[in-house]
């Protein structure tokens, strides 16, 4: 008689996957702010929070005081189009005490302002209007939010995603360099 088969195997993961990250920061972060902590998880060694962007402020301002994340090192921005809350805006802090990276996250809706983090750490400022110039990203409070490396009058927001690649400020091009593409 011929053998059952046997049934196949579940599927592997194609990649690495995030996993929960649960320590004693983790344990703080969530006893002092609760429901704004979405998710602690930690990828390829690299741990992360996703909050709610309207507490980014306050959650920033503990992570340096508190928790000795004195650096800001970089601010950017991901565009995920089809999600409701379009942008996700990154954080990678540094603690020089701890030699301890960190990664912060906070989705927003298009047009959907942030609190600016300039009061926790200057250096934010370049940073956010970049990611305002890019993404088109409110920052609520920015000391000088406009434009750091496009024109005052460009039009549109080159880093979204529904902004073709080839997409150029036509206009903008034929005006200030007198050709009929930037292409």
């Amino acid at each position: 008689p011929l053998a059952a088969p046997k049934p196949a195997a579940p599927a592997k993961p194609k990649g690495p996957t995030p996993q929960p990250w649960e320590s004693e920061l983790t344990a703080r972060l969530k006893a002092r702010f609760g429901a704004a902590i979405l998710e602690a998880s930690t990828f390829l060694g690299q741990n992360y929070f996703v909050v709610e962007a309207a507490q980014i402020e306050e959650i920033c301002f503990f992570l340096r005081d508190d928790e000795q994340y004195n650096m800001l090192a970089d601010l950017t921005a991901v565009d995920y189009p089809k999600k409701d809350k379009r942008f996700e805006v990154i954080y990678q802090l540094y603690s020089f005490p701890k030699n301890e990276r960190l990664r912060v996250k906070a989705a927003v809706a298009d047009k959907e302002p942030i609190s600016t983090v300039v009061k926790v750490w200057i250096g934010a400022n370049w940073l956010e209007r970049e990611a305002y110039d890019m993404f088109g990203i409110p920052f609520a409070g920015h000391p000088d939010l406009r434009r750091i490396l496009l024109p005052e009058d460009w039009q549109g927001f080159p880093l979204r995603k529904d902004h073709h690649i080839l997409q150029q400020d036509d206009q903008w091009v034929r005006e200030n360099l007198n050709i009929e593409s930037g292409q």
